[in-house]
């Protein structure tokens, strides 16, 4: 019998103490969740492979990292997530533990049925189903001595990515690289980099920790039992999108009014659609090959989490996120989450503000901080008053290997999928000009501000006084139409907006 009091029935202001007694791992689970860990660690380091081949070949274990809530230091009384991840010497890549991993599930199987009596333990392997794909992990049943409950522990394979990386530094760009060229399904080798997602949550300050347990103990309580059979968000989504609600709301304060926080993590999930987070502790946009990657990832549909560890791994995606929010808005109705004084509620936006690079011909570049979803109007507004603008404004922008947009004063950044930084060129226009984008080779375009009477001659000169090639090396083309000088713009039923394809001549 469920002897923890009802959350919803605990007002905001004794949160703390609910946590304190009913929440937190007392020392006697802590120790049986250790030994647990202890003996199955002592077995694969000392037993499952010892003096035996696999596949022809020695296999040794590099390191074992705890991981889940235990590792985290998020464990729940009398609740156990523990992830026990196996670096072995036969994963040499992300490919060769793609191709062994289901073997060495099999063998390892084999041996702890095999070996059952030497452990002095009752732990028993939970079989998988045969299905299309095969395990990426093996889940053990660990029943404690001094327990009834039994704890549940996950043995997950894995490739040592990161090496003898300190965890003070950032991954080499290279090791994203590699695993965004070898990732067949999103986050397969998340496993790779337990290290960094653990010490994402665990050197975070303990009230923050004690959060994260009330939103688990939440979901665990009042979402997961009612959908048992429903592709739920995994829990690491929840933990992931606390912590940005934490420093969003309270600029990474270690001290706040637990009430206050859990209330931000329910609006959060309530309005779940509007929601896309990351962040760029582990990976960032230097390289080439990350940067384009995530930018993708930031267009996926959302909500999007990416793990902080692993850009592969967009937790936001597939999953029933609608019926959590219809828990979340349940829960905002109670009395855990009535605040004493709503005026101090965390301010959290559904994503963080973006860098936008303000570019403008014959001005000096200047930057200025945006909500993706604001209306662009807002943006010009901004800009107008800092560049002294008097005409029209035509704001534009370009991705990598895409075709210059132009950016609506309706819309929003997110509405482009707009959520990194960007360089934003502003054009100056009259009433009665149009504006054309103008590329050249390198797939570049820059917009420029014409009437549409003018010839394509006058355009060129445009091109010449903005910095670009003098007029006679020139060669424009318009739907793989060369144009000629004397022709007009209107007359060549060129329009707002058009691309035109700048060519020098050799």
């Amino acid at each position: 019998m469920d002897l923890t009091p009802d959350l919803y029935e605990t007002t905001g202001d004794r949160l703390d103490a609910f946590l304190e007694h009913s929440l937190q791992p007392q020392g006697d689970w802590k120790e049986e969740m250790q030994d647990a860990w202890q003996r199955v660690e002592r077995f694969f380091q000392n037993l499952c492979f010892r003096d035996l081949l696999v596949l022809d070949e020695e296999v040794r274990v590099l390191k074992v990292v705890k991981g889940g809530s235990l590792g985290k230091g998020t464990t729940l009384n009398h609740s156990s997530d523990l992830d026990m991840v196996l670096f072995l010497s036969c994963f040499t890549s992300f490919q060769k533990q793609a191709s062994l991993r289901g073997f060495i599930i099999d063998f390892i199987e084999k041996r702890f049925d095999h070996c059952s009596e030497s452990l002095a333990y009752n732990i028993a392997v939970v079989h998988h189903r045969p299905g299309p794909r095969e395990p990426r992990s093996l889940t053990l049943q660990v029943h404690p001595r001094k327990s009834s409950d039994v704890i549940r522990m996950d043995v997950v394979l894995a490739f040592d990515a990161l090496g003898s990386l300190c965890l003070d530094s950032k991954p080499a760009p290279e090791i994203y690289e590699d695993l965004i060229k070898s990732c067949s399904h999103p986050g397969e080798f998340s496993p790779s980099f337990t290290v960094l997602q653990r010490d994402f949550v665990k050197r975070r300050p303990i009230k923050l920790k004690n959060l994260l347990r009330l939103v688990k103990f939440w979901y665990l309580k009042y979402v997961k039992p009612q959908y048992r059979k429903v592709a739920l968000p995994p829990k690491y989504a929840l933990e992931l999108l606390t912590i940005y609600a934490w420093e969003m709301g309270t600029d990474q304060q270690e001290n706040f009014n637990m009430d206050e926080g859990l209330l931000a993590v329910m609006t959060l999930l309530r309005d779940y659609e509007d929601i896309c987070i990351y962040w760029t502790k582990y990976y960032d946009f230097q390289s080439e090959i990350v940067r384009n990657f995530i930018k993708q990832q930031l267009k996926k549909s959302r909500p999007i989490i990416l793990d902080p560890a692993d850009p592969t791994n967009n937790l936001g995606k597939g999953r029933r996120w609608d019926l959590v929010a219809k828990e979340a808005a349940y829960c905002l109705q109670q009395a855990c989450c009535l605040t004493e004084d709503p005026s101090q509620a965390w301010h959290v936006q559904q994503a963080r503000d973006v860098q936008v690079t303000v570019k403008q011909a014959g001005k000096e570049d200047w930057t200025l901080s945006v909500d993706p979803y604001s209306p662009i109007r807002k943006m010009k507004a901004e800009i107008k008053m800092r560049n002294d603008i008097c005409g029209y404004q035509r704001l534009s922008f370009q991705e990598p290997g895409g075709q210059r947009q132009l950016l609506g004063s309706r819309q929003t950044l997110a509405h482009y999928g707009i959520f990194s930084k960007v360089n934003i060129r502003v054009l100056e226009t009259s009433l009665d000009e149009i504006q054309v984008f103008v590329k050249d080779s390198s797939g570049q375009s820059r917009p420029y501000a014409i009437n549409p009477d003018d010839t394509i001659l006058d355009l060129k000169e445009v091109i010449e006084e903005a910095g670009g090639p003098c007029v006679e090396d020139q060669i424009l083309k318009f739907q793989g139409r060369k144009l000629k000088n004397d022709q007009c713009l209107e007359d060549l039923e060129i329009k707002d907006c058009d691309t035109i394809l700048l060519i020098r001549r050799s």
